[in-house]
């Protein structure tokens, strides 16, 4: 099989910085990366978030349709061009909805802001009168700061909307250090965070909301890191065979970062449901893990050596065996390496434990 770099040709550079692929080597099953146009310098991710302390809404009180108005308000040329609704209960008992959307500049969604109302709107909030609490957290990566990787070349999820390609199967996966591999940013950048705040906050029990907006301040080298599962595809056996072996080990491990991630250097960690973008409920057979690393050293540190991880994936090589690698469950993840100002993060009303306020 011939193989490519996940890095595309017009990113390539000579390396300044190690990579830690293994000579000669062979992956043991094929995986890929979505290519974006060239002319394309920057991408943005922004979840918008409603929190919901006390229990989940009604249909009638959810957030999200009044959120997903704002998506095709304004010239269509500024909507975005990707949104997915999901929801998750955190460990403060808070039922939280969210849309994440993609563009692909931040001039484009600056225009969407402006041209739909939602920046209006956003600063118009009052935390004391709002009935439920309001986040956005926003990331404006350069290409250089940004991966993806898919284990099909099917599957389409997130930012690789925008792709005009996908490639052939890559080298760079299944051998530790891969994901900083995969980073043109990696090349001749180590990628160092200042490695302070996620190590000293413990996060379990209730907690109040702060009926007040507070701005957070961008991170050095923050790592972010989207990743999914779809069974939805699976056979009965597959499904089954999913269900029963790798789920429960994954949830353990987002559990993980969610209550102690402080002592990997993880500030949060969501475990997202994926709503249908209809009926905006539950039941797609998708979710998602949404975390956000104090930097990527820390990231991969779990990764490699913190039992709930080692347990991921050696249950996942497992499962691929079992099925003989004729595997049909489909994985993706998004990993972003951030300047602090290629962040922004602002809450409304929400409680302390809330995304990057918990490292506060």
């Amino acid at each position: 099989m011939t193989l490519e770099s996940a890095i595309p040709p017009h990113l390539q550079q000579e390396r300044t910085q190690p990579s830690k692929l293994p000579q000669n080597y062979d992956p043991p099953f094929p995986a890929f990366s979505a290519r974006f146009p060239k002319d394309v310098k920057d991408i943005v991710m922004v979840t918008i978030g409603a929190q919901h302390v006390d229990r989940k809404p009604s249909t009638d009180a959810s957030a999200l349709p009044h959120i997903i108005r704002f998506l095709s308000q304004g010239p269509e040329k500024y909507h975005p061009t990707y949104w997915e609704p999901a929801s998750v209960t955190d460990n403060s008992g808070a039922y939280n909805e969210v849309i994440i959307c993609y563009w692909h500049s931040a001039a484009q969604y600056q225009s969407w802001a402006t041209h739909s109302g939602f920046e209006a709107w956003w600063q118009g909030l009052d935390p004391v009168a709002e009935a439920h609490g309001w986040f956005l957290e926003i990331f404006f990566p350069s290409v250089e700061r940004f991966e993806t990787l898919f284990s099909n070349d099917q599957a389409t999820e997130g930012a690789a909307y925008m792709k005009t390609d996908i490639s052939g199967p890559i080298s760079e996966h299944v051998y530790w250090g891969s994901m900083r591999d995969r980073l043109p940013i990696s090349q001749t950048d180590a990628l160092p965070g200042t490695n302070e705040g996620a190590k000293s906050k413990h996060r379990t029990g209730a907690a109040a909301p702060l009926k007040k907006r507070t701005r957070v301040e961008g991170k050095k080298n923050l790592a972010v890191i989207r990743s999914g599962q779809d069974w939805s595809k699976t056979n009965p056996h597959e499904r089954k065979l999913y269900l029963d072996t790798m789920h429960p080990v994954l949830i353990t491990g987002m559990d993980f970062l969610r209550d102690q991630g402080n002592e990997v250097g993880c500030f949060s960690c969501r475990f997202m449901d994926v709503l249908d973008r209809e009926s905006l409920q539950s039941g797609t057979e998708k979710t998602f893990g949404y975390a956000y690393f104090d930097d990527l050293a820390s990231l991969e540190g779990w990764s490699k050596q913190h039992k709930t991880h080692l347990d991921i994936f050696g249950r996942f090589l497992q499962y691929a065996k079992e099925l003989q690698g004729d595997v049909s469950l489909r994985l993706f993840h998004e990993v972003l390496v951030l300047e602090p100002q290629q962040q922004f993060f602002e809450y409304v009303g929400c409680h302390p434990k809330t995304g990057m306020l918990a490292g506060v």
